[in-house]
């Protein structure tokens, strides 16, 4: 299969793309195909992207987990291609990539400090580029009267000084200030682009701090557990792959500074927690590989077409 695409004004300055220069993926198949991973909220994206340019269908399946993308009739693909979609999860697909046991991710953040000591000391770097935009909503318990919070509110929450929701308006009790476990990407989001990098407390929560929320889906059956709980959630994962489980009758979304995390929010960027999602490759990666290909591709208009079907707003 041979896909000829153009590449638009703004794809990436760093890999010496010219505009309008023509980037070919020939030849791709089943046993060529890049060794992918990602985000809990990328995996659809992985699957869509290589469903378009190999020419297979995709559907979305609700499971006990939430909705996925799989391939229709994927029973019958390879597993030798199928086995190259395994899911690592935000801080496993980055060292899988590190590593170099996957070729490709896309990922909710880019590399966190200690990552990047761990690249280091590998003598491995990486090409970390934007080809969409999510954003880190706050989810309630729909029972929670509070619709909305100013930053400087969250940010206070979660620094401890605020603790009780009486002071922003709400019902005299205490807040329960979930947070997801370390290295994971919402919570490296959470980190750079709602606390601007200031520390936080090490909250002591029972049944969080057992379970360490190590899972997005662990989030929402908190918060339906604790009516004065918050935590946060990839706006792609709620919307998309929860959304039938947590209606607006069990679990809500917050706005922030009066504003909602939509669509339109998210690419006008006029919601405050907007923030980028990245295509990730080793820098040492062989330009005529496949996946260098697939890696120019998804700066390509066809790319961000892709993108945007996925349900993604893209960069």
């Amino acid at each position: 299969m041979i896909v000829i695409l153009s590449i638009g004004a703004s794809s990436c300055d760093k890999n010496n793309i010219e505009n309008n220069e023509i980037v070919e993926i020939d030849n791709i198949s089943f046993e060529n195909y890049p060794r992918v991973d990602g985000s809990t909220s990328t995996e659809p994206l992985n699957y869509i992207i290589a469903a378009k340019l190999l020419g297979l269908e995709y559907e979305w399946i609700t499971g006990p987990f939430g909705s996925k993308v799989i391939f229709k009739n994927d029973s019958e693909l390879p597993i030798s291609f199928t086995s190259k979609f395994i899911c690592y999860q935000t801080h496993g697909a980055i060292m899988n990539l590190i590593d170099n046991q996957k070729d490709l991710i896309i990922v909710a953040r880019k590399m966190s400090a200690d990552e990047k000591q761990y690249a280091d000391n590998a003598g491995v770097s990486l090409i970390e580029t934007p080809i969409a935009l999510d954003a880190l909503d706050f989810i309630l318990n729909a029972q929670n009267k509070i619709n909305s919070l100013s930053v400087k509110q969250i940010q206070n929450i979660y620094l401890g000084n605020i603790t009780n929701w009486n002071e922003v308006g709400g019902a005299d009790e205490a807040i329960i200030p979930f947070i997801r476990n370390a290295n994971s990407g919402s919570q490296e989001m959470m980190n750079e682009f709602v606390m601007n990098n200031i520390a936080m407390p090490d909250w002591t929560v029972s049944y969080a701090d057992e379970l360490m929320l190590g899972s997005m889906i662990q989030v929402y059956d908190e918060l339906l557990m604790n009516t004065y709980g918050i935590c946060f959630t990839p706006h792609y994962y709620k919307e998309y792959m929860v959304r039938s489980y947590f209606t607006a009758d069990r679990i809500k979304t917050l706005a922030v500074n009066e504003i909602l995390p939509d669509k339109n929010s998210i690419k006008k960027q006029t919601y405050p927690f907007v923030a980028p999602v990245y295509v990730s490759i080793r820098s040492d990666l062989d330009k005529n590989s496949m996946a260098y290909k697939l890696y120019q591709w998804l700066q390509t208009s066809s790319g961000r077409a892709v993108i945007e079907e996925s349900g993604y707003v893209p960069k």
